[in-house]
């Protein structure tokens, strides 16, 4: 459970102060509590933000402060709204919005355990001096129905232990969405979209035993979809492939496997967020129909395989999992999800879903014996 509490005050668009507290909790827990569990009476945001240059052509401001930061299909940057706890960050961020453009510079440091801090159950957050991630997201939007993302994110560790690889990563990437109506006459009967996005990673990781590996890593996300505008209950269908690269040697000096850094895991690769895209192939026919305007229904088929069957597979907060170097065999498994989301009312939504995980050779044939595994959810939002 968390509940959150914020203030904004406004001095029309020259100066905003922005204050959100909150208080996650846990209960009767089986599992141990992990730091998107629980994050007892902190500050989850807290920060100003000013205009410092307004033209008719597009406007610059400023935030300075504790935030979230969100950006594009939220593959790699998202403040991961699924968990008990936001994932949160402290510095700076210039952003320019115009017309055609919406261009973000910031420097940051992660604050919290969702953001790779240290898990505080009930003591204070505070940034990791010893973690930055900075970057610059660039949105074109000239196009109608069509935007285009370009972004280097830098992602740099500094804190040289055994259990926190010493990574120096810098990501360059693009990615290409937009949709297209189908019409017969005037009347829009149907409506294709898509979204196309790679990226490219290098830098150096070191493993605090005096080991240095170049990083060369990359990944592919292609979806395709259309929606029946004009059939009862409107539904869609989409294909979704994902390819998040893998090390075909360990130990040769190279380090080919991608990081997804800072992702909304369970939007992209399963409700029940076992894997983040790591040395993975992600192939995913997903639809959902909308059977009233306040409730939609939507599943979701995953099928997963190893990148490359000598890397590892990695769980939802990027560490590997099974034997050492890898596990064998490239069939991870397949996932089914069910989620259905009925919007009450303006302000309160509720949603319900039910997953199934069946694991595959890759896993069942290691010395990790998973059996195969179920997940419900049900979340409630009120806002007020």
């Amino acid at each position: 459970m968390a509940i959150h509490s914020a203030i904004e005050l406004k001095q029309g668009d020259a100066f905003t102060a922005y204050v959100e507290a909150i208080d996650a909790s846990i209960f009767n827990e089986e599992l141990p509590v992990t730091g998107i569990d629980e994050n007892r009476s902190d500050l989850l945001q807290f920060y100003a933000d000013f205009n410092i240059a307004g033209r008719e052509d597009g406007t610059l401001r400023g935030r300075v402060g504790r935030k979230f930061l969100k950006y594009g299909s939220q593959h790699l940057v998202s403040p991961r709204g699924w968990s008990n706890t936001f994932r949160n960050f402290e510095g700076v961020k210039l952003y320019y919005t115009s017309a055609d453009w919406d261009i973000d510079a910031f420097a940051t440091r992660g604050v919290n355990a969702a953001a790779g801090n240290l898990f505080r159950r009930t003591a204070a957050d505070h940034p990791d001096a010893s973690r930055f991630f900075s970057g610059v997201y660039t949105t074109w939007k000239g196009t109608e129905n069509q935007k285009l993302d370009m972004y280097w994110l830098w992602a740099n560790e500094d804190d040289d232990k055994p259990n926190r690889i010493d990574v120096d990563r810098h990501t360059i990437g693009a990615r290409w969405e937009g949709k297209q109506a189908v019409k017969d006459c005037d009347r829009v009967v149907g409506t294709w979209n898509w979204e196309l996005e790679g990226a490219y990673q290098f830098g150096e990781a070191s493993f605090g035993m005096g080991i240095n590996e170049d990083i060369e890593a990359g990944f592919v996300s292609a979806v395709l979809g259309y929606t029946w505008n004009d059939v009862a209950w409107t539904p869609s269908m989409k294909g979704v492939f994902w390819y998040g690269s893998g090390d075909d040697n360990p130990g040769d000096g190279t380090n080919n496997t991608v990081s997804t850094l800072f992702p909304l895991g369970h939007a992209h690769w399963g409700i029940i967020e076992n894997l983040n895209g790591q040395n993975m192939v992600d192939y995913s026919l997903q639809g959902s129909v909308k059977p009233s305007s306040k409730l939609t229904v939507a599943s979701a088929f995953h099928l997963f395989e190893k990148a490359e069957e000598s890397d590892q597979i990695y769980n939802i907060a990027g560490a590997p999992f099974g034997s050492t170097p890898g596990t064998t065999g490239t069939d991870i498994g397949t996932e089914l999800d069910i989620v259905a989301t009925y919007q009450a009312t303006k302000n309160l939504q509720v949603q319900a879903g039910y997953s199934w995980f069946f694991y595959g050779d890759a896993v069942a044939q290691d010395t990790i014996n998973r059996d195969d595994a179920e997940f419900f959810n049900f979340m409630s939002t009120l806002k007020f």
